[in-house]
């Protein structure tokens, strides 16, 4: 692991300040998106887009490039998906030859296709085996090892057994997502269990889930006593939202974009995240999957993703952002909320 960004990440532990940590979201926060969010103030701290992990498995390059083409100044932590013990020893131990400065275990994506072959947050319907998991990790990983978790798999009654285990391991960071797994990206945060993690844990704890606006992290922080947060699609909503959460600790005016603001940013992401070989058309399509994150800060009808839904072109796409977004009135963009009136 690299010595600098080890120091960086006890640095950011021993700050009084929050910890503020930008999520990993497969297939969205990748290099290009990380070298756009350094630009808005950005994270402390990056993790990866997980690391598939299986007997025949090798490190995927596109993702090996967030560490080893790191833009962001800021440490960056690998993450690890799977459950075969000794496939995750071996890319935990190849990974420590690289520059990062921890690694990370996810145990809570909640995506079908992971869980349905017990990896990910499929693991938490199995402690023992999330226990034996941790226990040869964290023989093998000589620096810092984080895990990633959910509070249970279909029912948060599991969270009780698995917080022991956590403790056990001389975790070095918890990051606790606090909904279960089939409750998927549903409304309801149950963020005691968070607050029931940074009471039992010895690491420190960060919190997951819904955290959209600075408000909203002073009261999650306030909530839970965590010792900071993770944050994903808040961040690709809002990427002034570090930002604005580190202006609200200092005590000072927030920036609230405008619409102008707005646009900038989906046009600079358009350019950030594309291929230099993509077609048009497929480049369309895949900013639809962030701007299904940002149409929820833009208005509350769902007109803008009605209609960004059905464009295949630039000139299209561009065409409706401009029809919702070219306008100097402020916006929170927290979910659901439509531009603020002006004063």
């Amino acid at each position: 692991m690299n010595q600098a960004y080890r120091d960086q990440f006890d640095a950011l532990l021993a700050q009084p300040g929050p910890i503020l940590a930008l999520a990993p979201m497969q297939d969205i926060t990748d290099l290009p998106f990380w070298t756009l969010m350094s630009r808005y103030g950005g994270a402390d701290l990056y993790f990866t887009e997980y690391f598939r992990v299986h007997p025949t498995s090798h490190l995927e390059k596109p993702v090996l490039r967030s560490i080893t083409e790191n833009p962001t100044g800021r440490p960056a932590v690998a993450q690890m998906i799977g459950n075969d013990i000794p496939a995750l020893i071996r890319t935990a131990r190849e990974l420590q030859s690289y520059p990062i400065a921890g690694i990370d275990l996810n145990l809570g994506c909640p995506a079908p296709v992971v869980y349905r072959k017990c990896a990910g947050g499929g693991l938490l319907r199995e402690p023992e085996r999330a226990d034996a998991i941790l226990g040869a990790l964290r023989d093998a990983i000589g620096g810092r090892f984080t895990v990633k978790t959910r509070i249970g798999f279909d029912s948060p009654a599991v969270f009780e057994r698995l917080l022991p285990i956590f403790a056990k391991h001389s975790l070095d960071l918890l990051t606790v997502h606090a909904r279960t797994v089939q409750e998927m990206y549903r409304p309801d945060v149950h963020y005691e269990f968070i607050a029931r993690a940074v009471a039992v844990v010895c690491c420190p704890v960060l919190a997951n889930g819904n955290v959209d606006s600075a408000p909203k992290a002073g009261e999650v922080l306030s909530i839970t006593g965590a010792r900071g947060l993770m944050i994903g699609r808040g961040a690709i909503r809002n990427p002034w939202l570090f930002q604005q959460i580190r202006q609200r600790q200092r005590g000072e005016p927030l920036f609230v974009p405008r619409g102008h603001d707005v646009l900038c940013y989906v046009h600079a992401l358009y350019d950030a995240v594309r291929p230099a070989s993509i077609r048009e058309s497929a480049h369309v399509q895949k900013m639809k999957k962030y701007l299904n994150f940002i149409g929820a800060g833009v208005e509350p009808s769902g007109q803008f993703l009605h209609q960004i839904r059905r464009v295949s072109t630039e000139a299209e796409f561009f065409r409706v952002c401009a029809s919702f977004l070219d306008h100097d009135q402020p916006m929170t963009l927290e979910a659901s909320c439509a531009p603020e009136a002006a004063a």
